[in-house]
């Protein structure tokens, strides 16, 4: 499989390319491609024809040189030469416009996928891989978790839409601890793993979020600060991903193994019509991130280990799950192959929990991050990216208050989250 999505794949492999996109089922990533194709034809040719004018210039430059110094008159020569430069500056634009709307088309589209990523149109076909326990059996009517969270008094989502608006909300009491011992669990969980913990920037400039995720987010995700070339994260995978932008890493530091935690802020634009209950869809929570950077013959067995990572310790929380091949129709733009975690929930429905992707060389060939054999020698090629959440903790929160309820209206906390909470083992009504 070719890993890699540049101008030189698409010039040599474009059947290759045209297959993957239309795995992919979306007819305006073939309109894009065939005009970058007639774009990159057009761009070559008006290039070869500015050099053939350049070298034209330089020669009649030459000769006005020599005419001036023989005594003779230059203006027929000095004429043509000016006429020299008006089309060189004229096919000079044209080259430059070419050359934007190129890279405008290649940084929207799409990575290549692998070949086991099934053909689906969206959610509905991903291809189901495993489960792990089964679904809570209970001798009473379920509540959804906004209900139990009210009646616990640990979340406050009417002032904090009063503030804020939907979306937000006041976390409470044992709610913010709940919050604060599954990041501090989820750290504990990957820095024993050999994991980096990184707090990273809460903010990026526009150019290295480019480099990271779909250039359509920054309209329907990521919220913007005013006047000011910065974006407030959605993920600190984002950030992280950034974080070697513009350097060459060396072989034997690979792979570079992080666990970001950060806020993440969210404007969700594109989610009408999708579950929005309390908890499960929200402007700003709070996530423990797994990412690496590795060589290129590397990152299949680490996607398989950050998979691993995150059904266990899903599996140490004692919550029912399971595990999806993403399909290419719900896939989007960076990955090659993606799975997600989907967690039950009260209403019977399995909902996702977390995403592991392997980005290939796609994030890093555009935040120019590279390896090299050794130090002093030329840059071998792109690194890969992969990341995968560890634990999202507002939706964790949510399979915890909706799996773990009992009949007397409280809700059992797993116990590997207890010494997180001064030994707390339940959550109840005061």
């Amino acid at each position: 499989m070719i890993a890699l999505l540049d101008i030189k794949l698409i010039r040599e492999h474009p059947e290759t390319i045209r297959l993957n996109l239309e795995r992919r089922g979306n007819d305006e990533d073939i309109r894009m491609l065939n005009r970058l194709l007639t774009l990159d034809h057009e761009w070559r040719r008006i290039l070869s024809k500015t050099n053939e004018l350049r070298h034209e210039r330089n020669t009649i430059t030459h000769k006005i040189a020599a005419l001036k110094k023989a005594g003779k008159k230059v203006t027929s020569s000095v004429e043509k030469g000016r006429k020299l430069e008006k089309k060189i500056a004229d096919l000079e634009r044209q080259v430059k416009a070419i050359k934007e709307e190129n890279r405008d088309i290649l940084m929207r589209l799409p990575n290549i996928l692998h070949e086991s990523v099934p053909i689906g149109k969206d959610e509905r076909d991903n291809l189901e891989t495993r489960t792990w326990g089964s679904p809570p059996e209970f001798d009473f009517k379920p509540e959804d978790h906004l209900s139990i969270a009210r009646r616990l008094d640990i979340l406050d989502d009417e002032r904090g839409a009063k503030v804020a608006g939907h979306g937000f909300l006041y976390l409470k009491g044992n709610g913010v601890l709940l919050d604060l011992a599954l990041q501090h669990y989820a750290i504990d969980f990957m820095v024993e793993k050999g994991y980096l913990l990184v707090q990273p920037p809460f903010m990026m400039r526009r150019r290295p979020y480019e480099g990271v995720t779909d250039l359509t987010d920054f309209e329907d995700v990521m919220y913007k600060v005013e006047n000011e070339d910065l974006y407030m994260i959605a993920t600190s995978e984002h950030p992280l991903a950034a974080m070697f932008m513009d350097e060459v890493l060396l072989r034997d530091n690979l792979p570079i193994k992080l666990v970001g935690v950060s806020p993440c802020f969210r404007k969700e634009v594109g989610a009408h019509g999708k579950y929005t209950k309390g908890l499960f869809r929200m402007h700003q929570f709070n996530k423990v991130e797994q990412f690496i950077f590795c060589l290129p013959e590397q990152s299949w067995a680490l996607h398989e280990e950050l998979q691993q990572n995150s059904e266990e310790l899903y599996q140490t929380l004692g919550l029912h799950h399971k595990v999806v091949n993403v399909c290419t129709g719900d896939i989007g733009t960076l990955a090659a192959k993606k799975f997600d975690i989907n967690v039950w929930m009260a209403d019977g429905v399995y909902r996702e929990v977390g995403s592991n992707s392997n980005c290939t060389d796609y994030q890093a060939r555009r935040l120019n991050v590279r390896y090299r054999e050794k130090e002093g020698q030329a840059p071998k090629g792109f690194v890969h990216t992969i990341n995968n959440t560890a634990v999202a903790t507002s939706r964790t929160m949510l399979a915890i208050l909706e799996q773990n309820q009992q009949k007397d209206g409280s809700v059992r906390i797993p116990g590997i989250l207890s010494k997180y909470m001064g030994g707390l083992a339940k959550l109840e009504e005061h």
